[in-house]
């Protein structure tokens, strides 16, 4: 790992240093977008640590379908790959570069020792509950039979100009003020809507119609 490399990654990850004297402990490699990084009923090969990128981390059915459970970008953590970390079993989704992605890879057993230093420990332990409570959120979105279309067919019923709070939104679909963030977040990466202050303006109408086709009838 070269100097720059590792300035950035004590910059997005402050609890690195201490617990990892030796730079030369991280491998650090470019992936295009794209690549898929672990799989499901993989051993984890390590920690990822994001310089750049993006990283989509999604669960397979047997029906083939996929559903998405959270990203990671730089500073943040893999659930996924840390879980497995802590109890030494196989990988239960897979990751996959959504653009051209560079990273630094702790080994499984320099990711042990890492976690004897209280900053690091508590810096993972941080982010494991964050992504936990990501992950309940979705579970209340699917529970809740496709929010992410009834949400898609509220915004189409505003107008290209939706002048409403997320918390607005929450109330008319009868869900938490979180779970809408979350969605529309999602829906502006993917091109489909812009995000400012009390209003949302929809990019992309027919994504919106496409989506909101799948809520039940």
């Amino acid at each position: 790992m070269n100097t720059t490399d590792w300035q950035t990654l004590a910059q997005l990850y402050p609890a690195l240093g201490e617990a990892v004297s030796a730079p030369d402990a991280l491998a650090v490699m470019d992936v295009p977008t794209g690549t898929t990084l672990f799989r499901e009923h993989e051993p984890c090969g390590g920690f990822p640590l994001l310089l750049s990128g993006e990283v989509r981390v999604s669960r397979s059915a047997s029906s083939g379908r996929e559903l998405e459970l959270y990203r990671v970008v730089p500073g943040e953590m893999c659930l996924v790959s840390s879980s497995c970390l802590f109890v030494d079993q196989p990988l239960s989704a897979h990751g996959v570069t959504v653009k051209p992605t560079r990273l630094a890879l702790l080994s499984p057993a320099a990711f042990r020792a890492a976690l004897a230093h209280t900053a690091f420990r508590d810096f993972v332990l941080g982010l494991f509950a964050a992504r936990l409570a990501d992950l309940t959120g979705l579970i209340e979105a699917v529970a809740f039979q496709r929010l992410d279309s009834r949400l898609a067919a509220a915004l189409l019923g505003h107008g290209t100009q939706v002048h409403a709070t997320h918390q607005a939104l929450a109330d008319e679909l009868g869900t938490v003020r979180e779970i809408v963030t979350r969605l529309l977040h999602r829906f502006e990466r993917d091109g489909w809507v812009e995000l400012s202050r009390e209003c949302i303006t929809v990019r992309d109408s027919a994504a919106l119609r496409s989506l909101a086709s799948l809520q039940p009838r």
